[in-house]
């Protein structure tokens, strides 16, 4: 259980609550078009949509975590190494569709956040390919499992991801209802654990 604002002591209804809270954020962040002023694809617009969604949930939202956090085998970057990893993924490129996902998936591998790491970055996505290229991901084309399985094999192979986002591009950057599918349940699964540094010694 992490530690909450909503002093909730169930899993699931941490999750349910926290699912129903984030989308109405995210629907305030829509509507009010507050992205409109941020820079795209900066670490510190990715912290601003972090805090947006969470501000009401975490104590944490919109700050880089502060632990070590894995998803079965896989290990992000470890915290020691976060801020200056976060940083280099801010310098890279994104004029074109390919430099986009890249950094996609190298933000992915940093995994800033204690919690609710793809749906911010999958909103920072979207905010990049808006200002960039005047498109955004319709999710909804995206089966769920294959965008799970995709993520998992981008840091060794990112040509599948690269694939699913490229098929479900679409020109309609001012849909409400294509926006929301960013954060939708179908599209995320958290289940960190977290661990100590000294553990890989």
């Amino acid at each position: 259980m992490l530690e909450n604002k909503l002093n909730v002591q169930s899993s699931a209804e941490l999750a349910r609550e926290e699912e129903r809270i984030s989308k109405q954020k995210a629907t305030q962040l829509f509507d009010r078009d507050m992205l409109a002023d941020k820079k795209s694809g900066t670490l510190d617009t990715l912290l601003f949509i972090h805090k947006t969604l969470f501000e009401d949930i975490y104590y944490f939202a919109g700050q880089l975590r502060t632990v070590n956090i894995a998803k079965g085998s896989f290990r992000f970057a470890p915290v020691m190494y976060l801020e200056y990893s976060v940083q280099t993924v801010e310098q890279m490129p994104q004029t074109t569709f390919d430099e986009i996902v890249a950094k996609y998936v190298e933000m992915n591998i940093c995994h800033p956040f204690r919690e609710g790491n793809g749906r911010a970055t999958r909103i920072w996505l979207d905010h990049i390919f808006k200002t960039e290229l005047k498109t955004v991901v319709d999710w909804s084309l995206i089966d769920k499992e294959d965008y799970l399985l995709a993520m998992e094999r981008s840091p060794i192979r990112s040509t599948e991801i690269s694939v699913l986002l490229k098929n479900a591009l679409t020109d309609k950057i001012n849909d409400r209802e294509i926006f929301m599918k960013g954060i939708d349940t179908s599209y995320y699964y958290e289940g960190y654990t977290a661990f100590d540094i000294n553990d890989l010694r």
